[in-house]
């Protein structure tokens, strides 16, 4: 069995256990600051442990990972640089979930010295919709335009946003106040975050999208010069841009995200039916004609294995923990130094067990 380290038993944590819990292939420590939420984490799992984590104590950390095989990062991102620290030291592979730019940036420094693999943005965006992206210009001669766009939405909005927290407040915050890398004309600039209002159709539905932070993950790094335009863009219900735009600018809660956190996670309930929708649209030359492919999908909240996850949960972990499974088990990755999303084969992903959640009707392959 191969030996992995969760770090933080929220709700991506425990999602993250359950599914490599129900393979019988891993034997995981689920761990957490808080011990009774690891123990609470871990009920009904065979192979899994649930531990109290001191991330700032060098004897407790050793004694989280000491004999890993890896160590899968659920924390906030801002932890995220200190457990890419202990994953070199243990000479463990190392995974997280981060949007963060600069935290992407630390861990990119660290793995030029490892002797295993260093993976950041593992989950939805980046993540999926990155190996997603390149899939799609793989079919392409020349690329103009690559959009990509996700939501993490409630089923049955019922307030002025049309919105209900389903992942990290500090997340959202972030992707809504901080400046968005795009690539535009073929060069990499930075734009507003909430700016590039648009709209469009998924599955019948419509949707409005803007820019948002932290999407791209390293797409600009890879594309820069090869794509006349890349952006990322949050979906939401119609509406929404122009409330948060009040907030965030008008009354100036960009400047005092504390005082907007409180305020989303008092007046906005988190919901368990949630929807997830994909949109990933590239546009370009190939055989001499002018095309476009395009990967669109939602993804409910769902039952897996007698217990109900929500769609935030499952795409995310699902995210994670198919590329783990790529590394450790079918060893389809390198296994040493830093390793983009880019480099993450999509076929190879849906046919993963945990990738497949991702796949379409017409893409459930045996």
């Amino acid at each position: 069995m191969k030996k992995v380290a969760i770090l933080g038993a929220g709700k991506i944590g425990r999602a993250v256990a359950a599914l490599l819990d129900s393979t019988g292939d891993y034997d995981v420590t689920l761990a957490d600051g808080v011990a009774s939420v690891a123990a609470s984490a871990s009920i009904g799992l065979e192979n899994t442990l649930g531990v109290e984590m001191k991330l700032d104590d060098n004897s407790a950390m050793k004694d989280v990972l000491d004999g890993k095989d890896a160590v899968v990062s659920c924390l906030p991102f801002a932890c995220n640089p200190r457990v890419a620290e202990l994953a070199l030291r243990y000479g463990l592979h190392y995974l997280d979930l981060t949007e963060d730019v600069a935290v992407t940036r630390r861990v990119r420094e660290l793995a030029k010295n490892a002797d295993c693999a260093f993976i950041p943005q593992c989950g939805l965006a980046p993540g999926f919709i990155t190996i997603t992206a390149c899939h799609l210009i793989k079919k392409l001669d020349t690329i103009d335009r690559l959009k990509m766009r996700v939501g993490a939405l409630p089923l049955y909005p019922a307030n002025m946003l049309r919105y209900n927290l389903t992942w990290s407040t500090d997340g959202l915050i972030n992707e809504y106040g901080n400046l968005c890398e795009v690539i535009h004309r073929g060069k990499r600039q930075e734009v507003l975050p909430l700016e590039g209002l648009e709209t469009l159709i998924v599955d019948g539905t419509d949707y409005e999208a803007f820019n948002t932070s932290g999407g791209l993950g390293t797409l600009c790094d890879t594309l820069e010069g090869k794509v006349n335009s890349l952006d990322y863009k949050s979906i939401r219900y119609p509406g929404h841009q122009e409330l948060i735009r009040f907030l965030m600018n008008d009354l100036r809660l960009n400047d005092d995200r504390e005082t907007l956190k409180r305020i989303f996670e008092r007046a906005l309930p988190t919901t368990f039916q949630d929807v997830i929708v994909i949109y990933v649209s590239a546009t370009g030359e190939a055989n001499g004609r002018y095309v476009e492919h395009t990967y669109a999908h939602s993804i409910p909240h769902q039952v897996i294995d007698g217990r109900s996850w929500t769609g935030i949960q499952i795409t995310t972990a699902a995210g994670i923990t198919g590329v783990l499974d790529l590394l450790l088990v079918d060893e389809k990755l390198p296994q040493k130094g830093f390793i983009r999303q880019e480099e993450i084969d999509y076929d190879l992903f849906l046919k993963n067990r945990f990738g497949r959640y991702y796949a379409r009707t017409n893409e459930i392959l045996a």
